[in-house]
């Protein structure tokens, strides 16, 4: 399997973006991977590069982008932040990686068992972690736990629900992106990766 190209790149709809990390995702679960030659594909993206999606996820080891989609180098921007939310920095990457770099589709993907997220419905509290995890708290705030603590069960609601007011942020905070996907020149979606059987599941 060979590194995008502006060919291939130009080629491809947001739907066959889309298509083509679902069937990453499965092969990674089978553990059957595509065959790739790291090296060549090295040689190939060093004059240039042609992702076709970027990737907004956590900084949990367990979630890397690139080997849970089963993508070679040069495929995907992954961009990755605790909780991945979303703010200005991350919100220019991503616009770069559309208009400018031709990437076909965004996706913000969240995951079960989620730190940052089990910290923001704990309200921890802890230097620069805790600016961090105020971006999660219009998700918690929306998910009420029926104790005085959040179960299981309510913190994988609100790891959810972070992903989808990801998105929602998104496309209110960049008219480039929300313009790109009402012209269907991308897709902006979301999803959430399970770390006990490495299935995405998109929403």
């Amino acid at each position: 399997m060979k590194a995008h190209t502006k060919v291939t790149q130009a080629n491809l709809t947001p739907q066959l973006a889309h298509q083509i990390l679902v069937e990453g995702n499965e092969r990674f679960v089978q553990n059957v991977k595509a065959q790739r030659n790291l090296q060549d594909q090295v040689l190939e993206t060093s004059k240039g590069q042609f992702p076709f999606a970027v990737i907004l996820s956590c900084i949990d080891s367990r979630v890397p982008a690139e080997l849970v989609f089963d993508q070679g180098i040069g495929d995907v921007f992954s961009a990755r932040v605790a909780g991945n939310i979303i703010n200005e920095d991350m919100l220019g990457s991503m616009e770069y990686a559309c208009k400018v770099a031709g990437s076909k589709i965004v996706v913000v993907m969240g995951h079960t068992k989620c730190g940052a997220v089990t910290a923001a419905c704990k309200h921890v509290e802890l230097g620069n972690i805790t600016a961090l995890l105020n971006k999660i708290q219009p998700a918690v705030k929306q998910i009420e736990p029926k104790t005085d603590t959040y179960s299981e069960k309510e913190i994988e609601q609100v790891a959810t629900l972070n992903v989808k007011l990801t998105i929602e942020r998104i496309r209110k905070e960049s008219p480039i992106l929300n313009e790109m996907e009402k012209n269907n020149e991308i897709e902006i979606v979301g999803a959430k990766y399970n770390v006990s059987t490495g299935k995405v599941e998109f929403f």
